[in-house]
């Protein structure tokens, strides 16, 4: 008997689940915490029960639940998207609150294009209109909440350099900070503790995956990227009320806007967007509050401009990660896109010694990275889907690394990739040009952009 591709699994499960219901939510508070618990219904026959848990530092008020419950729904409705695309089911009802035409249209945007690359690993054909509809079940409004936060500057981080260049930057300026993570890891920990913040008064953000979901995938369900990110900016509205932040400095750089695949719309960083980021902060200020100012702060800078300056922070060399394979060991792997894109944008700004005692090994003589390196530089036609730079950012600190080596014989994948580059060697001027220019499309407010500017020369 022949086995289903995985289109004709997609329409099977449409047919076989023919909705997905977010039920409710609830809001429990214990001492020290809440916890808001999701439920959603796969069309009768799965329920899942995924879990928050958010620390808070003083006794919630009637006034201040009902602002969290409007926070939590928006949590929500961005969680049931990993359960959702188990059967991707054609109707996804909605019960705890009212959405209006406008609403639907905004989260069918986010839902689409957040799992653009699903749809395409999955070799799933589908298209805006038609993936999913959405019905609203309830005639409750959300209110909209006049609600006032101090300036302080919550900074979500990931362990990785870039928002640990954020820390930095802004510890400098002599900001109010307050470090947030999504799941605790060393190597966050690690970067806030590196930067000068107390560990324990960082806030600890805990998500828990309903094992149902787990057990659907070893079944064969359909699996595979959401927008992360777009999770992050919902919990992190609620981190920034629960703890009187008004700013939110995310550490997204302008390479986050580059399709993986390139002429269409799919991005694996796509909730890491200015796209995204502008109707992200168009939302909240129209349906939440004006008052929380939602921003990526490295926005105006590319990959090579923040390798850079992070390579001035060698008190993070130690601890820093990137690397999704070797995330649980807390270990760079060496062999996927992450590490290399990293090594790459590092390189001509590092000593090879010093490049070797990160990542346990020169990548750049590691033959096995050929083709790696290709999905990076473009020389093959499709982006690695996960968090790397653009081609140009690539490009540029490949030539820079070969024009410092000079006459010195060059590593395999230099050599490699010299012998295949079809564009024309980048001159030293356009070089020094890409070092120092600074990004139009970002919503940094002036006290911020300037510590940018400051930082460039």
């Amino acid at each position: 008997m022949r086995r289903l591709n995985k289109h004709e699994r997609f329409i099977n499960f449409r047919k076989d689940y023919p909705f997905f219901c977010f039920e409710q939510y609830d809001i429990k508070q214990t001492n020290g915490s809440i916890e808001l618990m999701f439920t959603f219904n796969l069309s009768d026959k799965y329920y899942f029960y995924p879990k928050m848990t958010f620390p808070v530092d003083h006794p919630i008020s009637a006034q201040e639940l009902d602002i969290i419950k409007g926070l939590a729904f928006h949590i929500g409705m961005i969680e049931l998207i990993s359960y959702w695309k188990a059967a991707c089911s054609p109707k996804l009802m909605i019960k705890p609150h009212f959405l209006n035409e406008e609403q639907i249209v905004w989260w069918k945007k986010l839902y689409f294009n957040g799992l653009g690359e699903f749809f395409y690993l999955n070799t799933i054909k589908t298209d805006m209109d038609s993936f999913m509809n959405i019905e609203a079940h309830s005639g409750t409004d959300l209110n909209f909440e006049d609600i006032q936060l101090n300036e302080s500057i919550l900074v979500p981080i990931g362990g990785g350099k870039d928002s640990i260049v954020t820390l930095e930057l802004l510890k400098k300026g002599g900001f109010d900070l307050l470090a947030f993570q999504l799941n605790a890891s060393p190597s966050r920990n690690k970067s806030i503790e590196n930067t000068g913040l107390f560990l324990d008064e960082s806030i600890v953000v805990n998500r828990d995956i309903h094992p149902q979901l787990l057990e659907l995938n070893k079944q064969g369900f359909l699996n595979g990227h959401t927008p992360f990110s777009s999770l992050l900016a919902f919990s992190s509205l609620l981190v920034a009320y629960l703890h009187n932040c008004k700013h939110i400095a995310l550490s997204n750089e302008s390479s986050a806007s580059e399709s993986t695949i390139p002429g269409t719309k799919i991005n694996h960083q796509y909730s890491k967007s200015i796209e995204f980021e502008t109707d992200f902060r168009d939302y909240v200020k129209k349906y939440i509050s004006t008052e929380f100012n939602y921003f990526s702060f490295l926005r105006p800078l590319n990959e090579l401009q923040i390798a850079k300056i992070f390579s001035e922070l060698d008190h993070h060399f130690d601890d820093f990660r990137s690397c999704n394979v070797g995330s649980k060991q807390n270990t760079w792997c060496g062999k996927c896109p992450k590490c290399l894109f990293t090594y790459i944008i590092l390189a001509p700004f590092l000593s090879d010694e010093k490049l070797i005692s990160i990542f346990g090994h020169n990548l750049l003589n590691d033959e096995s990275l050929k083709p790696i390196l290709e999905e990076l530089s473009g020389i093959s036609p499709i982006k690695p889907f996960e968090c790397v730079g653009t081609l140009d950012d690539v490009n540029i600190a490949l030539q820079i690394k070969i024009k410092n080596l000079g006459e010195s014989e060059l590593p395999v994948l230099l050599s490699h990739y010299k012998s295949h580059n079809k564009k024309q060697m980048i001159s030293n001027g356009k070089m020094n040009e890409y070092l120092h220019q600074l990004g139009t499309e970002h919503f940094l407010v002036s006290v911020f952009l300037k510590i940018i500017e400051d930082k460039l020369g």
